[in-house]
C-alpha cells in the first residue's frame, strides 16, 4: 500500500485557490511541484502511487497524486525535496486536523475517501458552517 504525506496549504483559502495557483503555475510552464527542506525516508513507498493530502482552512481537503520526489541543492548549499505531483486535484472528505509544520506521513489506513460519487451532505457544506457547527457541539 501506498504511504501519503499530509501538508498545510499555506496561502490557499479553498481548494479553487490551490486549483488556480496551480493552474497559473502551468500556463507559465513551471512545474505543479512544491519545495520542501527534507527529503522523506520513506521515500520509496510514497512513490508506488502516494498523494499529499492538503490541508485548507484547518481540514484535509483534496489530495494530489505525487510523481516525484527529487532531492536538490540550491546556490547557497541548502539541501531540499521538490514534491511533483500530478495536476489532478481529486477532493476529499472534509476532515478537521490541527495546524502543524512541514509535512507528516499519512497512513492509508487514515486517508479520508475521495469526495468523488459520494452525497454526504456534510461535505457539501460550506467549511465556516461545519466549523461552527461543530464548535457548538451540534455536528
Amino acid at each position: 500500500m501506498p504511504l501519503h504525506l499530509l501538508k498545510m496549504c499555506v496561502g490557499c483559502d479553498s481548494v479553487d485557490d490551490l486549483r488556480q495557483w496551480q493552474r497559473d503555475r502551468a500556463l507559465r510552464g513551471e512545474r505543479i511541484a512544491h519545495r520542501t527542506r527534507n527529503m522523506p525516508r520513506r521515500a520509496p513507498e510514497i512513490l508506488q502511487g502516494g498523494s499529499l493530502y492538503w490541508i485548507i482552512q484547518g481540514q484535509i481537503r483534496v489530495r494530489q497524486r505525487i510523481i516525484g520526489l527529487d532531492p536538490g541543492v540550491d546556490g547557497e548549499g541548502t539541501r531540499f525535496c521538490l514534491i511533483t505531483f500530478d495536476p489532478e486535484l481529486a477532493e476529499t472528505v472534509r476532515v478537521p486536523t490541527r495546524p502543524m509544520q512541514g509535512w507528516r506521513y499519512l497512513e492509508p489506513q487514515d486517508a479520508p475517501p475521495d469526495l468523488a460519487g459520494r452525497t454526504d451532505e456534510v461535505d457539501q457544506m460550506p467549511p465556516n458552517l461545519v466549523r461552527e457547527l461543530r464548535s457548538l457541539g451540534l455536528m
